[in-house]
């Protein structure tokens, strides 16, 4: 790309009229009263935004199949297919087009349609205002989870860790989204289903806790240490996941995150799979390396909380609805999470 038209691009991505100005200190971390939106119904308008990268004309059908599959009408504009760079349009569209689906009456749920890159960029510009007096059903994972972070610390709404709407849509998943979302329990036992390469529940460190759950991708949680969008991890079951990241880049974050002291006070730790975060077979970085689960034992097990790996959460096809913000119990020794408040209303 030439200089000029890389100029030109960047300054469309930014939209510079959004810009925040610099902040060079650290930030109180507030407790907001918690917010449940309403559940979900059959028939019920899901709106699909893409608050970070961009999809494809057959990713937005998808994305609309599945919707269908469960019931749901769907909702869109047409900047749901914009495209710049890696993002699906600059910051200030991103944010209008999320802003507007809080904002309409006549959409029930928000799902993000895929996550990729751009979601903590808008956070500076959402209306948290607006959101807290239109509580709804938002889902997304994976870089979704800066979404779901701010979302939570700014206002207190729950938000669901779960898929987008080009996940894949197997019973496993959809089952638990219902159990979530449609048809709330007061108590629900999350029961990881097999993913087809010999992963199961590990435990890390054995024990028992109770605590508000919150988590999502391991790097965009450690991108968000020090903002204004962190939280405060202390008495919570703190969830992660992650892929495609080498094992020594999973140690570096999660050395981040005890060096911080993100670990410090927290009740429990569930793991997803971590999908493809082994040492490269090809180009590797290093000649020799640990594996990830040396890693995760090195990091985690001597911490004084329950620590479980390999819950049905991630990238992976099946998964878990987590709900960003209600309690939840851990039992390292059953490999199990249970949810013990219902998330919607």
């Amino acid at each position: 790309m030439k200089r000029k038209n890389f100029i030109k691009t960047l300054s469309l991505v930014s939209a510079s009229p959004l810009i925040a100005s610099e902040r060079i200190f650290s930030y109180p971390i507030k407790q907001h009263q918690k917010i449940k939106p309403p559940r979900l119904k059959e028939g019920d308008s899901i709106a699909l935004v893409t608050p970070g990268s961009y999809i494809s004309e057959k990713e937005l059908e998808d994305c609309i199949k599945n919707l269908h599959s469960l019931g749901f009408n769907t909702v869109y504009n047409k900047s749901v297919l914009n495209k710049i760079g890696y993002f699906s349009g600059n910051d200030k569209q991103r944010t209008e087009e999320l802003m507007e689906m809080f904002s309409r009456k006549d959409v029930d749920g928000i799902m993000c349609a895929r996550g990729g890159y751009g979601c903590s960029r808008i956070l500076p510009f959402l209306d948290y205002e607006i959101i807290k007096n239109n509580p709804k059903v938002l889902i997304g994972y994976s870089d979704v989870t800066a979404l779901l972070y701010g979302i939570y610390s700014k206002t207190g709404l729950i938000c669901f860790h779960g898929p987008v709407g080009i996940s894949i849509f197997n019973e496993f998943s959809t089952n638990y989204l219902k159990d979530v979302l449609i048809s709330p329990h007061k108590r629900l036992v999350l029961i990881s289903g097999p993913e087809g390469n010999g992963s199961e529940p590990v435990t890390i460190r054995s024990g028992k806790a109770e605590g508000e759950l919150i988590g999502g991708n391991l790097s965009v949680i450690v991108s968000l240490i020090g903002t204004e969008y962190d939280i405060d991890t202390e008495n919570k079951i703190i969830f992660l996941e992650e892929t495609t990241e080498e094992p020594y880049r999973i140690d570096r974050m999660l050395t981040q995150m005890l060096m911080s002291g993100k670990f410090k006070g927290a009740a429990g730790i569930a793991l997803g799979v971590f999908d493809d975060c082994e040492p490269k077979k090809e180009d590797p970085s290093f000649e020799n390396s640990f594996s990830l689960m040396e890693v995760l034992f090195d990091r985690l097990s001597g911490l004084s909380i329950p620590v479980i790996y390999g819950l049905s959460f991630g990238h992976i096809k099946n998964k878990f609805t987590l709900p960003f913000g209600i309690n939840a119990e851990l039992n390292a020794d059953e490999k199990k999470l249970t949810l013990i408040e219902k998330a919607v209303v």
